[in-house]
C-alpha cells in the first residue's frame, strides 16, 4: 500500500470546494433538525420515514453513488422490524481502497420544551452556534459527509476512484436495536477498508479530537421490595423497613465516600491523559459553584478510563401523591460506565453481585431490561489513522489530540466483529458546548466548518492511496 501526498494545489482545490458548499450543507442541515424523528414507539414513527427519505434524497443528489437505498433489518428475538436506515454505495475502481462513513438521523426526545431558549425543531443560528435537537448529535455528521462528498466530487469529477459507502441509522439514540442485523444483511455492499464514525466529539471549539478510546455500558433495572402491601408509616413505621429506605441504604454502597466507584470487579485502566484543569470541567458540564467534582486521579482519567455508576431513573410514588405509607416496592435504573479493559457484561455481572450482597433488612431484588455494551480501543499503527490525523491538522488548522471519550457507542463492537480488517475511525463535529441529549442542543459552525473540510480531504487523499 502507498499513499502519495496530494499536491498543494489539489488541497486549495479542495478546500476552496467545502467552502463554496457549507452554505448549502448548513441549509440542508436546517430542514433535517425540522424533521422530528424519534425512535422511540411513543412517537410519530412516519417522521422518521420523512428523516430516510431526506437523507436518501441528499445521498442520490450528490451523483457519486452507484445506488441509495432506504432499508430497515429484523430485530433479532422478535417479530418486528428495526427503524429505517439510508444504505448509499460507490464501489471501488483502479484498486483504490473503500471507506464506510456512518452517522444517524433520529435524534433524542426534546424533554421539556420550557427549557429551550428557541423551539427544539427549528433552526437557530445565535452566536456562532446552530441550536435545535440534532443540529449536533447526529445530523451534523450526516452532512459533513455529504458536504465532503460534494466538494471532493466536484474537484476529481470523473477521477474519482475511491469506493464510498454510507450507512445512516435511524435508531442510534433508542439502542441500534437491529444494527448488528443490518450488518449481517448487508455485509458485502458494507465492506471497508476504513470506517468513519462521526458520532463524537472534539477537545474544544478549535481543537480537532480522534477518538481512540470509549468507555462502554451496562444499564438495567432493579426493583426493591421489602413489603407485600403498602402499610401505614405511623403504625408501623420504625419497625418495618420500607422498600425507599433499602433502595437508598443500597444504592449508597455502590460509592466511595470521594464518589469513586466502590463496586468490587469494575476495573479502572491505566493510561495518561492530556492536562484538563477543574475550572474547564465547571464549565463544559455545568456544575455548580458549590458542588465538588468526585472521583480520584486527574479528572481526564476519572471520565476515559475509570468506571462510573449513574442512578438515571426512579419510579416511586410522586411527591405530589405523597402519603404517610411504607412503600412496598421502588425500581431504578441504573446506568454504568464500563472503562476500556472490562467487558459490559463482566461489568454488569459485579454490579449485581455487588448489590445482591449488599441488599439491607433481607430485601428482596429482581433485575431485568439488562443492556450491554463492550469498550473500545482503537489501534492507532493503521495507514488510515495518520491519514485522518494529517487531514484533521490541514483541515482545522491545528494538530489533533488523541481523545478518550466517557460515553459508549456499543455498536463499534459489531462493526469490529463484522469487519475485522477494517480501520476504525471515531469523529464527529461536536465540542464541549454542543450539549447534546440536552436542551438548547447546538453546532458551532466554524468546527462544522472544518469538520468537513477535514472529511473533504480524508477522502480526497484516500483517493490517491494504492492498495
Amino acid at each position: 500500500m502507498t499513499s502519495p501526498a496530494l499536491p498543494s494545489e489539489s488541497d486549495a482545490a479542495v478546500l476552496e470546494a467545502v467552502a463554496t458548499g457549507i452554505p448549502s450543507a448548513l441549509s440542508d442541515l436546517g430542514h433535517l433538525v425540522r424533521i422530528p424523528g424519534m425512535a422511540w414507539p411513543a412517537f410519530d414513527q412516519t417522521q422518521l420515514e420523512r428523516s430516510a427519505d431526506a437523507v436518501a434524497t441528499l445521498a442520490r443528489d450528490t451523483g457519486v453513488f452507484d445506488e441509495v437505498r432506504v432499508l430497515r433489518a429484523a430485530i433479532p428475538g422478535t417479530d418486528e422490524h428495526g427503524q429505517p436506515a439510508v444504505l448509499a454505495t460507490r464501489a471501488a475502481r483502479n484498486g483504490k481502497p473503500t471507506i464506510l462513513l456512518y452517522a444517524h438521523h433520529d435524534v433524542q426526545p426534546p424533554g421539556d420544551d420550557a427549557l429551550w431558549e428557541t423551539p427544539p425543531f427549528e433552526p437557530t443560528v445565535r452566536d456562532g452556534r446552530l441550536y435545535g435537537r440534532g443540529a449536533a448529535d447526529d445530523k451534523a455528521g450526516i452532512m459533513a459527509h455529504i458536504g465532503a462528498i460534494r466538494a471532493v466530487s466536484s474537484v476529481l469529477g470523473d477521477d474519482l476512484d475511491l469506493g464510498i459507502a454510507m450507512f445512516i441509522e435511524g435508531e442510534e439514540e433508542y439502542g441500534s436495536r437491529s444494527f448488528a442485523q443490518f450488518l449481517a444483511d448487508n455485509k458485502d455492499a458494507l465492506r471497508a477498508d476504513a470506517i468513519v464514525v462521526a458520532d463524537s466529539g472534539n477537545w474544544d471549539s478549535v481543537t480537532p479530537g480522534l477518538t481512540v478510546s470509549l468507555r462502554g455500558n451496562a444499564r438495567f433495572t432493579m426493583k426493591v421490595r421489602t413489603l407485600d402491601h403498602a402499610s401505614h408509616s405511623g403504625m408501623f413505621g420504625g419497625a418495618v423497613p420500607d422498600a425507599m429506605m433499602a433502595t437508598v441504604r443500597l444504592l449508597s454502597t455502590l460509592w466511595n465516600a470521594d464518589g469513586s466507584v466502590a463496586v468490587e470487579g469494575m476495573t479502572s485502566r491505566e493510561a495518561e491523559t492530556p492536562e484538563y484543569a477543574e475550572a474547564t470541567l465547571r464549565d463544559e458540564a455545568g456544575l455548580l459553584p458549590g458542588t465538588m467534582p468526585i472521583g480520584d486521579g486527574t479528572i481526564l482519567s476519572r471520565i476515559w478510563n475509570k468506571p462510573s455508576v449513574t442512578v438515571i431513573g426512579i419510579d416511586a410514588t410522586s411527591v405530589s401523591a405523597a402519603s404517610n405509607t411504607l412503600l412496598p416496592e421502588v425500581t431504578v435504573v441504573i446506568s454504568a460506565r464500563v472503562a476500556p479493559g472490562q467487558t459490559g457484561q463482566e461489568a454488569y455481572d459485579a454490579l449485581e453481585r455487588h448489590l445482591r450482597a449488599h441488599a439491607p433488612f433481607g430485601a428482596e431484588l429482581s433485575f431485568s431490561d439488562v443492556d450491554l455494551g463492550n469498550p473500545f480501543l482503537v489501534d492507532t499503527s493503521g495507514w488510515a489513522v495518520s491519514l485522518t490525523r494529517d487531514a484533521m491538522r490541514d483541515g482545522y488548522g491545528v494538530a489533533p489530540v488523541d481523545l478518550g471519550v466517557g460515553g459508549s457507542i456499543p455498536f463499534i463492537a459489531d462493526l469490529v466483529r463484522e469487519f475485522p480488517d477494517a480501520q476504525i475511525l471515531v469523529t464527529g463535529v461536536e465540542d464541549p458546548h454542543s450539549r447534546a441529549h440536552s436542551p438548547n442542543e447546538s453546532l458551532h459552525l466554524d468546527t462544522f466548518r472544518h469538520a468537513v473540510a477535514t472529511e473533504a480531504l480524508l477522502l480526497a487523499r484516500m483517493n490517491a492511496v494504492e492498495l
